[in-house]
């Protein structure tokens, strides 16, 4: 049986998940890629139609929207955000969404990619949602749930306050970023610009998770210089950056430090794109922990195996730039837990139990809440992401767009 918000979420979800916004670590401008605004700017005409105030694309790339208080209403300003980019790391260009109605509970398959199966059986959650209405990709992309299903959330969750379909509710602001994925989300100018007293991102996983602890994030860039000559000549005098790149990741590559091998609270160091030639090399490593001092440790690690190598050929030129990219957000949200607290009483006013884990991963409310503005997590149902195995339930974000209203009627002051 379907809900109030099911085939608005769905519609949406479908037509934005069809529009390339991937993002582009490389790039340096902002957004980092032109592909993005094209959401963007649908959004901004998507939000000034339904009435939302204060409308605009600022120049770094962010929409910004307003829901006004109703009438007589004092209470805090409620910020909520969401990512319009997809992970620059799997195919995201020509997304043709599926919709699987009223789904079975078996095996889910695609149709382009025929070998490819999506089994409630390796994935538990899948199971659990049996009777939804499940979107996957048809196989060849990925589908950018994360975080388009947080958008579509964010724009039904809006149009049904406008229409005045809600509870009475304090000013809200909407906050859709772009370069989420590459750690570029929040810049200096947006925890001033969106104005509230606290926030929530919509990038979470299953229904009734609500996260407040992410990884501390760092980025490692590794430039290796070596001598180059010509093959034929080279005795004694070529010195081959790609060798001295392999043997960086060999040393770095031990279980227990790298994603593949550990789980739980444990970090890493991923190295995820290495290029060059025997002249030149770079390695890009992403390394996290939950704990500052862990996070140091890696970074420390990374320059210390760089000083072995350099050691062991000292003609080369080895330089590793660390770069903070987010801390965990615990670290402040524990000293005034309020948001969290509302979020929990919301689920739980909505019949859904809440749960929490530690982000495996960061949000833009890791960067948000260190940069002032306590900002949480709550679900969107998303799983699988980053690849063509990405699913999400209708109904999963049904109770999300659920649990955000009724959010923002609990905060107003009895």
């Amino acid at each position: 049986m379907n809900g109030p918000f099911d085939r608005e979420l769905e519609t949406r979800l479908v037509r934005y998940a069809a529009i390339d916004s991937q993002s582009d670590e490389e790039s340096a401008t902002q957004p980092s890629t032109a592909r993005q605004l094209v959401l963007l700017r649908l959004l901004v005409d998507e939000l000034t139609a339904m009435g939302a105030a204060e409308v605009r694309l600022t120049d770094y790339g962010v929409v910004l929207a307003t829901i006004p208080a109703t009438a007589g209403v004092t209470a805090p300003t409620i910020g909520f955000l969401a990512h319009v980019d997809t992970a620059p790391a799997y195919h995201a260009s020509g997304v043709k969404p599926v919709v699987h109605r009223g789904y079975d509970g078996g095996d889910i398959r695609f149709a382009d990619a025929p070998g490819l199966v999506l089994s409630s059986t390796e994935f538990p959650y899948l199971a659990t949602r049996a009777g939804d209405d499940i979107i996957t990709a048809s196989g060849t992309t990925l589908l950018g749930a994360d975080d388009k299903a947080g958008v579509a959330i964010l724009m039904v969750m809006a149009q049904h306050l406008l229409a005045e379909g809600g509870g009475a509710h304090g000013p809200i602001r909407l906050a859709f970023t772009p370069d989420e994925e590459i750690g570029r989300g929040v810049t200096a100018p947006l925890p001033g610009d969106l104005g509230a007293a606290f926030a929530y991102t919509l990038d979470g996983s299953e229904r009734g998770m609500i996260e407040y602890e992410s990884f501390s994030a760092d980025r490692a860039q590794v430039t290796i210089t070596g001598i180059s000559t010509h093959p034929g000549d080279a005795k004694d005098k070529l010195v081959n950056a790609l060798h001295l790149a392999a043997r960086i990741v060999a040393l770095l590559d031990q279980p227990g430090m790298t994603p593949e091998s550990v789980s739980g609270r444990q970090g890493f160091i991923h190295a995820y794109q290495m290029s060059g030639t025997a002249a030149e090399a770079g390695i890009s490593f992403i390394l996290r922990d939950f704990e500052r001092d862990g996070l140091a440790a890696r970074g420390d690690l990374v320059q210390q195996v760089c000083r072995a190598v350099a050691l062991a050929e000292p003609r080369a030129q080895i330089v590793a730039t660390i770069t903070p990219q987010y801390r965990n957000m615990r670290y402040w949200l524990e000293q005034d837990m309020r948001p969290v607290d509302l979020a929990f009483a919301a689920c739980r006013a909505m019949g859904i139990e809440p749960r929490t884990v530690a982000i495996r991963g960061g949000t833009d409310g890791s960067r948000l809440t260190e940069m002032g503005v306590p900002c949480p997590n709550i679900f969107t149902g998303m799983q699988n992401i980053h690849g063509p195995l990405e699913w999400i339930s209708v109904q999963d974000m049904a109770a999300a767009t659920g649990v955000c209203l009724k959010l923002v009627e609990m905060a107003v002051p009895d």
